[in-house]
């Protein structure tokens, strides 16, 4: 049997080693967090004692976590690079910085391959299986991890080691520059007498209608503004795409964007929900962005086919 080892069980990493437990493969899992490791337990995968442990257990290893710098500290500080078997592939699923990713490759053991494939689709994604993943890496070894991918979404082959970080990446840019402007509509309408209920209803109709808009505005309409992604994130990613502009002119929607997000952090913390950045504008303007309606949180869809699970 295929034995997956899995690290890192947050709001993305959980559900998506649920999914592959579920799906029949042995899983040994591991997080610094017992009871997200006890709940990974409880729906069908093994508990591994530590990284190193998990890594050296694992025909495919698969690493979810926030940062960069955590992938590094779970690879490198705690052993489970080290650790991988020769014949063995570690599939990192973080957004991450592709050159770290590029220097792990580089010291990992001999007959150890690496691949990239960082996942959008959010929280309700994750737990339907319905998430986008974006994998770089050399032909042969991506062949041999996309049938076990396949299980938590769908799977884009991007190019070599790092481009799925890339790719990621510029979808990151473009879901920030459009969830920064909803807001800003908002306001512009609710300021010149229009009620809130009739621009959802023209924006759902119209060229300003996205996946980002049906996604995102019923959290703020509902006030939650979304936690299963913090500013924190946000912030996060738009530091790696501004890597990635480096030898590029001016991109100022990309820069309009990390100002925002910037701010929102500043104003309201790092563990603040993604859509403060809408909540700011409300904000200032003294205006409410609440809506009555059916909101469900996008994190409880359980729906696959529902209107408003988009991917993110």
């Amino acid at each position: 049997m295929t034995t997956i080892g899995f690290i890192g069980l947050g709001n993305m990493g959980g559900p998506m080693c649920h999914r592959l437990a579920e799906a029949g493969y042995e899983v040994y899992a591991f997080d610094l967090d017992k009871e997200k490791l006890g709940e990974a337990v409880a729906r069908g995968a093994n508990a591994a004692d530590s990284a190193s442990d998990c890594a050296g257990r694992a025909d495919f290893l698969l690493t979810s976590l926030p940062r960069p710098d955590h992938v590094e500290a779970v690879m490198r500080g705690a052993g489970a690079l080290k650790a991988l078997r020769p014949g063995s592939i570690w599939v990192d699923l973080t957004t991450n910085r592709k050159e770290l990713v590029a220097e792990l490759a580089a010291e990992a053991p001999e007959g150890v391959n690496v691949v990239d494939s960082p996942v959008t689709g959010a929280v309700d994604g994750a737990r339907n299986g319905r998430l986008t993943l974006f994998a770089g890496g050399k032909p042969e070894h991506l062949q041999r991890v996309i049938p076990i991918l396949e299980t938590l979404g769908t799977v884009i082959s991007c190019g070599g080691l790092g481009t799925g970080n890339v790719v990621k990446l510029v979808t990151n840019q473009l879901w920030f520059i459009a969830s920064a402007a909803i807001g800003e509509g908002f306001a512009v309408g609710m300021r010149h007498g229009v009620e809130l209920d009739v621009l959802w209803s023209a924006i759902g109709q119209s060229v300003g209608d996205s996946f980002v808009v049906r996604h995102d505005a019923p959290s703020i309409f509902a006030g939650h503004y979304d936690p299963s992604f913090s500013l924190n994130l946000c912030v996060k990613d738009l530091r790696l795409i501004g890597e990635l502009q480096s030898g590029l002119p001016e991109l100022p929607m990309t820069d309009a964007a990390r100002y925002a997000f910037n701010r929102a952090t500043e104003r309201y913390g790092a563990d603040a929900a993604e859509l403060y950045v809408a909540k700011h504008i409300e904000d200032d303007a003294g205006l409410s962005f609440r809506l009555d309606g059916d909101w469900t949180p996008p994190w409880e869809v359980t729906d696959p086919h529902a209107e408003l699970t988009s991917e993110r």
